[in-house]
């Protein structure tokens, strides 16, 4: 039977809708990957082989909006002891300052009433800007395969599933709850005292994607957050991520003032003549 929810929509209130994603959950299953691509119709990945994982996926791109990481840490011990395995479902923060938003010259990304962030595909020209602006590396532009068509692509957040009361779908399929949809205010609520509960177990556990880690930089909160049992780094998470247009202020600066000193000294030349 399909689950209903209620969704009240507004950009800006606190029922702005995001994803929790507690790893200490996650077994690693990718039935999130499954659903993602199967509700969105996304092309089969190259499933390779590297070797030094069981992670076949390896990263988010233009066809994979929900990636498993599977990070396998030695534990203690030296040689033979017992490995850890960390697992963690990405997908995109729709961060709320998006630099994939403000870096958009065709209005082509937009905030939709739920707070989350959406390509406009009939809009996207594929200059491949928004790329580079996203600090969790995130945005790709579908050049490769037959279903290629050089347009910038990432997690809708099922946008389309939103707008008829519907929960995402890798929301909808995972099977231990490690990802939970719902109000972002309530999530942060929820895993507060998730983080807590895991502390008093022993876990070295804490939240990504608030102020306090995982959103720094002028990013804002997360509408997409995790529960971490290690350093960020493991899951391939930036501990200290920043929009990279906040730090071209120097070279914009310098390039403004030699622009300014060369037509200053032509016209001083026109002055001469």
């Amino acid at each position: 039977m399909t689950e209903t929810i209620t969704l009240t929509p507004h950009s800006s209130s606190p029922t702005a809708k995001g994803f929790l994603t507690d790893t200490s959950l996650c077994i690693g299953c990718k039935a999130c990957e499954v659903a993602c691509k199967q509700w969105n119709q996304l092309p089969l990945d190259d499933l390779d082989w590297f070797g030094t994982s069981y992670d076949n996926t390896r990263k988010l791109g233009a066809t994979t909006w929900r990636h498993v990481t599977f990070a396998e840490v030695p534990g203690a011990g030296g040689a033979g002891g017992q490995t850890n395995w960390l697992m963690m479902s990405d997908v995109c923060k729709h961060c709320q300052h998006a630099g994939c938003l403000e870096a958009c010259p065709t209005g082509a990304i937009i905030r939709t009433e739920f707070n989350t962030v959406v390509i406009q595909q009939d809009v996207c020209n594929g200059c491949g800007y928004c790329v580079p602006a996203c600090p969790y590396g995130v945005v790709d532009l579908n050049v490769e395969g037959s279903a290629a068509d050089g347009k910038a692509h990432k997690c809708t957040l099922c946008y389309d599933r939103l707008s008829d009361g519907l929960e995402p779908a890798c929301a909808k399929a995972c099977p231990t709850d490690s990802i939970i949809f719902g109000d972002v205010i309530e999530l942060q609520e929820r895993a507060e005292r998730r983080v807590d509960d895991l502390r008093d177990k022993g876990l070295p556990a804490y939240l990504y994607g608030n102020e306090e880690a995982g959103a720094g930089g002028g990013i804002g909160n997360l509408g997409a957050q995790f529960i971490l049992l290690d350093d960020s780094a493991r899951y391939n998470l930036p501990a200290h991520p920043s929009l990279p247009q906040d730090r071209t202020f120097g070279a914009v600066a310098a390039m403004a003032a030699t622009a300014l000193a060369l037509t200053a000294a032509t016209a001083w030349a026109f002055k001469k003549s």
